[in-house]
């Protein structure tokens, strides 16, 4: 009998639960048992802003050596925190189907975000929603906040903050969508490359372990991330750069389209790019390749490293 494939996770609930997903995919595909191994981040420790600490990659580096040690057989991420470089002896085993990628509002008495009065106080640690949020001109006030979900959801509950803007798809796998006062639409705050979705890796030289997951992989998945990462990767941001994109695939007329749409935009809301791209999914590195050139051909480069006076 083989013994329990070991699947390394961070330690937060929320980490926990999507890692508990993994396993049992592997165990309903595969027939073989999973062990979680807890593994504890520079990200899950540090109570500093995730722009001030690096953002892409605290929450990953741990697992990785993990893996490369030989302490686990495999890892699981939230696929947004995944540095777009890739890692030495380390390959992305599979992607698996994604969660609903967009953003929700947590409100106090149920209000949307054009409820909220002028001067609420609304709670995000992302750079991205921020500077979404100013951008929209209601004259809320953003504050930097950290902790894991149910820790941001008391300061709603708890009355320090009128809202705050938390990733749909956590709460979902957490079982707290009661608590959303609304899901925003991409219009108004595109996701982050990634979001919604989850990686699972394995070392490259582990052939038996990258076969074992690759029944969890979603191709429609892989290749609409791969269009947002590569735009992030083009832009040379990293997952606390305030950029958005979303890739969406829909029957072309002969085959599937992939509908990529990023935005670039001021820490502090003043000015924004976005932009769309459309083309055959199969081609989804290209077009977000492409997509990044436009940006950074309208000027992409200087909004992302202003900051908030």
């Amino acid at each position: 009998m083989n013994a329990p494939l070991r699947l390394g996770t961070r330690r937060s609930p929320l980490a926990t639960t999507q890692a508990r997903i993994v396993a049992d995919l592997v165990t309903e595909r595969t027939g073989r048992s999973v062990e979680l191994v807890p593994v504890t981040t520079y990200g899950d420790t540090s109570r500093e802003a995730l722009a001030a600490i690096g953002g892409s990659g605290v929450f990953v580096g741990a697992l990785r050596e993990a893996l490369l040690a030989g302490e686990v057989d495999a890892a699981v991420h939230s696929l947004k925190d995944l540095p777009t470089a890739d890692a030495e002896g380390i390959s992305l085993a599979a992607v698996p189907a994604r969660e609903d990628a967009r953003d929700a509002l947590v409100a106090r008495d149920g209000l949307t975000l054009g409820e909220l009065p002028a001067g609420a106080r609304i709670g995000t640690c992302s750079p991205r929603r921020a500077a979404q949020l100013r951008a929209l001109g209601l004259g809320l006030e953003v504050v930097d906040v950290r902790g894991n979900i149910d820790t941001r959801l008391a300061l709603v509950t708890d009355g320090a903050l009128d809202a705050v803007v938390l990733a749909r798809a956590g709460l979902a796998r957490l079982g707290r969508l009661e608590a959303v006062t609304e899901v925003i639409d991409p219009l108004q705050m595109l996701p982050a490359p990634g979001q919604g979705a989850l990686a699972v890796e394995c070392r490259t030289n582990d052939t038996a372990t990258a076969e074992l997951l690759a029944g969890l992989d979603d191709a429609v998945t892989r290749l609409a991330v791969a269009a947002e990462r590569t735009v992030l990767a083009a832009l040379e941001a990293g997952c606390s750069a305030p950029v958005g994109a979303f890739g969406v695939a829909a029957d072309g007329e002969h085959e599937l389209e992939l509908y990529l749409r990023a935005v670039v935009i001021a820490v502090d809301g003043s000015a924004s790019i976005r932009l769309s791209a459309t083309g055959p999914l199969e081609h989804a590195v290209r077009i977000g390749r492409d997509l990044a050139a436009d940006l950074l051909a309208e000027g992409a480069a200087d909004l992302m490293w202003e900051r908030v006076p």
